[in-house]
């Protein structure tokens, strides 16, 4: 029984959300397709606790959405969270990005959360109907064969920015696209199950699964 905070920024969604017992109580996003999470994201925080007449030492934990996802989004919103909790004294919970985005479907089928990571990459994982993770969280580059063998079996539904991609090449009978980006929303029962069995991280260390190392272009010799 928890009053908890999410904040999602692995994308261009800038999403915060209240949650009461696992319960959305209030959410604010910014569906632009433009990065605006540092203008936009503490100003979210102040003003959906503003209109639920909560204070942030009334908060009992803090979640995160840790990735994978933009690398800047994902830095803004980690280094945030990390800054409320240590100066607050209240726990850190991390939720994965794919596994939130995964509970916006509802489906008797597999579900393959998807985001976009450039070209004709994407991050995705798979899950049953269940939300239980049946392939652990990979990059990999689309082709007409990806899935293939899941596609087979039955209907699966690709959810996240990555679908519109991947629907190019795909064109099984038994795929399911749906263009949609991850939100605060679904973190809300997430976080409660999480804070409800102690599952916290360590605010000190804790760092966002980027999956891919971030490299920096070279600057040219003169």
């Amino acid at each position: 029984m928890a009053l908890i905070l999410s904040i999602e920024t692995s994308t261009t969604n800038c999403s915060v959300a209240l949650g009461k017992d696992g319960v959305l109580v209030s959410l604010k996003e910014d569906y632009n397709d433009q990065y605006s999470h540092a203008e936009r994201l503490h100003v979210f925080i102040m003003e959906i606790l503003e209109e639920n007449k909560k204070k942030l030492s009334e908060l009992d934990a803090i979640a995160i959405s840790k990735g994978p996802g933009s690398y800047t989004g994902l830095r803004i919103g980690v280094s945030t969270t990390k800054g409320l909790c240590f100066s607050l004294d209240k726990p850190l919970i991390s939720i994965g990005t794919l596994n939130s985005l995964a509970h916006q479907i509802n489906s008797d089928g597999l579900i393959v959360p998807m985001l976009d990571a450039r070209r004709m990459e994407v991050f995705s994982s798979i899950y049953n109907s269940d939300f239980k993770l049946q392939r652990e969280i990979e990059a990999q580059i689309l082709d007409e064969t990806s899935f293939v063998e899941e596609l087979n079996l039955g209907k699966v539904t690709f959810v996240g920015n990555g679908a519109p991609k991947f629907k190019e090449v795909c064109k099984h009978p038994n795929a399911i696209f749906v263009n949609k980006l991850p939100s605060a929303r679904e973190m809300v029962p997430l976080a409660e199950a999480k804070y409800k069995s102690d599952t916290f991280e360590d605010v000190a260390y804790f760092e966002p699964f980027y999956l891919k190392d971030f490299v920096a272009g070279k600057k040219k010799a003169n």
